[in-house]
């Protein structure tokens, strides 16, 4: 009966965890888990740095379709 009473809870979960990687909303939290992954030794970017270096490379360069 427990399991039934959280199924809809973790449907939701999941849901929302799909919602947050697709609209890429949780960018920074797979950056920090790669950083700590592949480059332990380096420092991380805070949370504002990371999102500032994310528009800078979104925005610089040629952005038109020709």
């Amino acid at each position: 009966m427990r399991r039934a009473a959280q199924l809809p809870r973790r449907c939701a979960a999941a849901i929302w965890r799909w919602l947050r990687a697709a609209s890429g909303d949780d960018a920074y939290e797979r950056y920090r888990t790669h950083q700590a992954a592949r480059h332990a030794g380096e420092p991380a970017m805070s949370r504002r740095a990371f999102y500032e270096d994310t528009q800078r490379r979104k925005w610089s360069g040629i952005s038109r379709c020709c």
